[in-house]
């Protein structure tokens, strides 16, 4: 959905003084304009866990070592290059039970999460099984996206300015006058919508089966206001 808003705004027009001392320039009209663009997307990011468990921290970090190595042995067969995983956060801590309102020592957990970015959305379901397979203990927070998203925002923009001065053109005629000049043009910054598939994977027995996943399309947005210079 696209909205915008005009305004006339005729400063120069105003009785006082204090409308000389606030504006001193042609009578000025302000509009705002918005675009965008859909686009499907050809790159993913997913975030991967693996998990190891023992009764000292040593083991513990031994054992989540050891998966984490499965897991990218599988992502290098898979085709997946270095540069394209990189560790998002890594956490060694000690667990407890409560039993009777009593804290007792159960053991040491430790987890690494990477990030793999995947140029072949197709074979993102695929991938997600293959890691499960391997040893990743879950997986989270698949996001979509488009390589080309720089020049997509900038056909966005490009768009909303047109929006936002064929608006002022339209209520400029509207008022019996015309737009002789801009005065400025601002870019308003406005949040991504962006597809997002929240995925969990904890048994290994799913990688027999490709998981199903469903990239959608990308919404880029776009949006300006305008302030032009009337006659």
């Amino acid at each position: 959905m696209r909205r915008a808003l005009a305004s006339v705004v005729v400063l120069a027009g105003l009785a006082g003084p204090a409308a000389a001392e606030q504006w001193s320039g042609p009578p000025v009209l302000v509009t705002s304009g918005e675009a965008s663009i859909r686009a499907v997307p050809n790159q993913a990011m997913v975030n991967v866990a693996t998990e190891g468990r023992a009764q000292n921290a040593k083991d513990a970090q031994r054992a989540d070592a050891e998966a984490m190595a499965a897991v990218r042995k599988a992502l290098k067969e898979a085709g997946v290059p270095d540069t394209s995983v990189r560790t998002l956060a890594y956490d060694l801590q000690q667990e407890f039970d409560y039993v009777s309102g009593k804290q007792t020592p159960r053991g040491y957990l430790a987890r690494h999460t990477i990030e793999i970015r995947v140029d072949d959305v197709d074979k993102l379901g695929d991938l997600i099984s293959k890691v499960v397979g391997a040893g990743g203990a879950s997986v989270a927070g698949i996001r979509f996206d488009v390589k080309e998203r720089d020049q997509l925002e900038r056909d966005a923009l490009r768009k909303a300015v047109e929006d936002a001065r064929s608006r002022a053109d339209a209520a400029a005629a509207g008022a019996g006058t015309s737009v002789t000049g801009l005065i400025r043009i601002e870019e308003l910054r406005m949040p991504e919508p962006r597809p997002m598939v929240m995925a969990r994977a904890m048994a290994a027995e799913q990688s027999a089966v490709a998981t199903p996943i469903a990239a959608g399309e990308l919404e880029i947005r776009a949006a300006v206001t305008l302030t032009s210079a009337l006659k």
